[in-house]
């Protein structure tokens, strides 16, 4: 089995990229022009192009597949990885229901200026990359399904809090509170995928990564194209709150990830791995053997 391993910063930079991108795009808009995002993201797009050409060139080479893994649709059966790719995509599709909508309701309700849009949900951003950074390593001594649940609760929670908000400042508590949630939620979440595959499946990783990864999109397609008509049906307060109680609802699910079972070849091999090694060993009185572990464990008691 061959394991190509990747830098935590690539999940960082994927998932925080759409948190980033209303501030950097408010600001460049307001003092800038309104041509001056588009072309500064054309140029980043083409340079990571390239970049991404030579990489995989280099994965391609260095990280030669050794087996076929499971199948895209049999993951898809699976009950714990729909739990996890459930938690990724509603957790982001909090922040993706607020991208399109909480703008306008800033103008409807504060007057703000154009520039402020996108700063608002700065915050957000910063408790992210924060989030994903501290709960990388914190979510596997707590727990990775106890860190999840604990961030899917608190999206749920702060998203409600964001219409309480009487100016841009009061966004920054709630916006820090879902973008810190959606890192621990991610940063769980990530992980929690490959150990399914190891536990459950075959153990290559591209397509429940490849599941991970459209889960994200669909938070981000169907948020804002939900968001926005529901917004503008019952309201931004309202919109906020379902989408607050849907991650709410949806965290205890998360309990099912505690202790996922294994299949029976994968618990064979799993405990196979595990087991002592018995070292075989003579006397000269006996020609019987016996084993030294046992005699260990029986001079212990």
């Amino acid at each position: 089995m061959v394991y190509c391993h990747y830098s935590p910063l690539l999940f960082d930079l994927f998932f925080v990229s759409p948190v980033v991108g209303p501030p950097f795009g408010s600001i460049l808009y307001e003092f800038v022009g309104k041509t001056a995002p588009f072309l500064v993201l054309a140029i980043l797009v083409l340079f990571d192009g390239g970049r991404c050409i030579i990489i995989l060139h280099y994965i391609r080479l260095s990280c030669p597949l050794s087996q076929t893994g499971t199948s895209l649709f049999t993951l898809l059966r699976d009950p714990y990885i729909i739990i996890a790719a459930g938690s990724i995509c509603f957790a982001n599709m909090a922040i993706a229901m607020m991208e399109p909508a909480l703008p306008i309701w800033m103008m409807e309700t504060m007057c703000s200026r154009k520039w402020q849009l996108g700063v608002a949900f700065l915050p957000a951003s910063i408790s992210y990359l924060l989030g994903t950074n501290i709960f990388g390593p914190l979510a596997h001594r707590m727990g990775r399904w106890l860190c999840a649940f604990i961030g899917m609760m608190l999206v749920g929670i702060s998203v409600i809090c964001v219409p309480f908000a009487k100016d841009i400042y009061g966004l920054i508590a709630p916006n820090f509170g879902v973008g810190f949630a959606i890192g621990m939620v991610d940063s769980s979440m990530m992980p929690i995928m490959g150990y399914l595959v190891d536990l459950r499946h075959i153990s290559v990783y591209g397509s429940v990564y490849a599941i991970a990864d459209v889960a994200f999109c669909m938070g981000f397609a169907l948020g804002p194209s939900a968001g926005g008509a529901i917004a503008k049906s019952i309201g931004f307060p309202w919109l906020m709150t379902i989408i607050g109680i849907v991650d709410i609802v949806f965290a205890p699910l998360c309990l099912f990830l505690r202790s996922p079972p294994a299949k029976e070849e994968k618990m064979a091999i799993l405990m196979e791995q595990n087991c002592p090694v018995k070292k075989r060993m003579y006397t000269q009185n006996s020609t019987q053997p016996y084993y030294a572990a046992d005699e260990e464990s029986e001079s212990d008691e």
